[in-house]
């Protein structure tokens, strides 16, 4: 009997997070051969739906294993806002770290327990960085008034109300075409991102905030990864942590291809010093002190266990 497996997202092949798909595939059909059957929807919006509907599709089977951000969960499992926190991880060895330790298996426990999910990691979105049309961004100030595109999640949302944004929340499709049209004045994204979307064409400055790392998980549907062979269930964890570790490889050397690329279009790119940066960690501290209350040390503790 063939087993039918079906990985889905919303972007080209070339990005890292299909490439990564693909490594997981050629991984299943080398060792299983024609035992398994692994077809690819590289785009989902291709074909009319919006970027966030991965997740119901892999929750109700219509794609076997998907990727999604995180922030796109925080409604159904609220203890993953405390990774939208802004200025958590002191940098990415110690995201990742957090992830691939005892917070990322916290946060699988919680999802799985709301959804039909199997979570078998997490890939790197990594860092986000504000782009805009209007000014060069130094400081918080620089922000007041801007209309700014966040993906949906409060957390996203209140950051940059402290920071005098202006949140504008809302799915990739709609907000593109929000960006490019000049309904919103601002963008966050790692800098591949604003590269791949075409933001850059309308932002010409970009500002390394730095302020949120995202990941994004990989939704196994539950019953049909629990159906599988034992032999089967533990060559996908294997290929899946082997194409975590190479797709992390491969968006480090997409944010420095994307930086020279921005650049030499005319995009200004704006380093903070330590003091600039400081005063952003410093405008959003009160959404520190509120998940110090409402999730408590033991979630902060997590991020230093490893």
């Amino acid at each position: 009997m063939t087993v039918q497996i079906c990985m889905g997202g919303y972007g080209p092949p070339t990005t890292t997070h299909s490439r990564a798909l693909k490594m997981i595939g050629d991984r299943l059909e080398a060792e299983f051969g024609k035992a398994v059957d692994v077809k690819y929807v590289w785009n989902v919006m291709d074909f009319g739906y919006r970027g966030e509907e991965v997740l119901w599709m892999a929750e109700r089977g219509i794609l076997t294993l998907a990727y999604q951000s995180t922030s796109y969960l925080t409604e159904r499992v609220p203890e993953l806002e405390f990774t939208d926190l802004p200025f958590l991880f002191d940098g990415l060895p110690q995201a990742r770290a957090a992830m691939d330790g005892k917070l990322g298996a916290y946060l699988s426990r919680k999802i799985e327990e709301r959804i039909g999910y199997r979570i078998l990691g997490y890939f790197e979105n990594g860092y986000r960085h504000v782009s805009n049309r209007l000014r060069p961004v130094r400081t918080p100030a620089d922000m007041a008034g801007m209309r700014i595109r966040l993906m949906p999640s409060q957390m996203h949302c209140r950051t940059f109300e402290l920071l005098g944004a202006i949140p504008f929340s809302c799915d990739l499709k709609p907000g593109l075409e929000a960006i490019m049209s000049g309904a919103v004045d601002a963008q966050e994204n790692p800098l591949a991102n604003t590269l791949d979307y075409g933001a850059n064409k309308v932002h010409r400055y970009i500002t390394l905030t730095g302020h949120c790392y995202v990941s994004r998980g990989i939704y196994c549907n539950r019953a049909a990864f629990d159906g599988w062979p034992e032999a089967l269930q533990t060559a996908m964890k294997t290929a899946v942590r082997e194409a975590v570790t190479a797709q992390r490889a491969l968006a480090v050397q997409e944010e420095e291809i994307a930086r020279r690329t921005i650049e030499s279009a005319g995009g200004e790119v704006v380093d903070l010093t330590p003091d600039e940066r400081a005063a952003f960690v410093r405008a959003v501290k009160p959404l520190h002190d509120e998940a110090r209350q409402r999730f408590g040390d033991e979630m902060f503790a997590l991020l230093r266990a490893g």
